[in-house]
């Protein structure tokens, strides 16, 4: 049974449900047979997997800042969620440098003000906070990040992710290992991550599938920048798997997970536009993008994590090799733009073919 069966039937909150990752977790949860809550401050694209799959009329969705304590107390009290997923966020690191505070406002304070309502209800649930893998204090080394590696970071957005790592372990140690608390936390570490249904700002591939749709090549700012590109589904997989692990095991209780792709799955932004254009009608790729060096704001050249903790803890390992990722997100675009496919039975379509892949590859949770 996928992840054990443990969400059937369970009332789960998902702050952040309207964005890319958020609404990707949602379709699937509704898959798994959850009673979903939607927490969100706005719809933050035009369009969005959100309304582009119909999901508001899908769960209970409502409309909420994470940085309004009051009202996020509220609707914990009120729902009573089993489980939580913690997934609100400023998350583009190009509108960091034009609203920093908003960045620090969202990603600190609205980490903090889950927490501190969670301190105050102490609901008996199990908890997943989702920051990123630019949490680290990046040195662009060669081998991968570990959890016990410093966190911080050289821009806004960097910074923001690790100010909420060290929140989080803080409120875990001056509160959650109490006698009496009834919360089990942790954190999730996930990044590069691309798939259907992703309109975010200066984001490569949104770019790429939006002007492509229209005819338009794309303008490549980092070409030879070197990323471990992962589907949505890989890192939602490891939340979902630490969700289930942790409501059973307390040595889990205020640990934090990286969730990361195979290792051979770093290839370099150029690479990774090559491939994509040969999922649509383009004559040559020469026809799909062009190479600049108009780079606006700092990005790191190379990022990438060990996930071993993850697959000694948690028998989680990534189920996609790098084709197969290309193709999911090739064909979610090319079915959207081209074919005007139902984007909800196409996503649940995609979800199931993970789900196979990973049952075919005796991936754990899957099993």
């Amino acid at each position: 049974m996928i992840f054990n069966d443990t969400f059937r039937g369970k009332k789960v909150l998902i702050t952040g449900h309207t964005g890319f990752k958020g609404s990707w977790l949602t379709v699937w949860l509704t898959k798994l047979g959850a009673d979903i809550v939607g927490y969100s401050n706005e719809i933050p694209t035009t369009p969005s997997l959100f309304e582009t799959a119909g999901l508001a009329e899908r769960i209970d969705h409502r409309l909420g800042d994470v940085r309004d304590l009051p009202l996020l107390m509220r609707t914990i009290d009120e729902t009573k969620p089993d489980f939580i997923f913690h997934l609100a966020a400023q998350p583009i690191v190009s509108l960091s440098y034009t609203d920093p505070i908003g960045t620090l406002s969202s990603n600190i304070m609205g980490t903090a003000n889950v927490l501190e309502a969670l301190r105050l209800l102490n609901p008996d649930c199990t908890v997943i906070i989702v920051t990123s893998d630019k949490c680290y204090e990046n040195v662009e080394w060669v081998w991968g990040y570990k959890e016990t590696d410093a966190v911080g970071g050289r821009d806004i957005y960097s910074g923001s992710k690790g100010a909420a790592e060290v929140v989080f372990h803080a409120y875990h140690h001056s509160f959650f290992k109490r006698p009496d608390c009834r919360v089990r936390l942790a954190t999730g570490r996930a990044g590069n991550v691309i798939g259907g249904g992703d309109w975010a700002k200066d984001r490569i591939v949104v770019d790429c599938m939006r002007n492509w749709s229209e005819g338009r090549s794309v303008e490549l700012r980092s070409p030879s920048a070197t990323r471990p590109w992962q589907h949505v589904l890989e890192p939602l997989s490891g939340y979902l798997t630490l969700a289930e692990r942790l409501s059973k095991d307390a040595s889990l209780h205020g640990e934090s997970f990286n969730f990361g792709p195979r290792a051979e799955q770093n290839h370099t932004v150029l690479q990774l536009m090559s491939d994509l254009s040969e999922h649509w009608d383009f004559a040559s790729p020469e026809d799909a993008y062009r190479v600049t060096d108009n780079i606006p704001f700092h990005e790191a050249g190379l990022l990438k994590l060990n996930c071993d903790k993850a697959l000694f803890h948690l028998q989680w390992q990534a189920t996609l090799n790098y084709d197969e990722v290309v193709r999911l997100v090739g064909h979610w675009y090319f079915d959207h733009y081209r074919n005007h496919a139902d984007m909800y039975a196409l996503t649940l379509a995609q979800i199931q073919e993970y789900e196979t892949l990973a049952a075919d590859r005796e991936v754990t949770w899957a099993k």
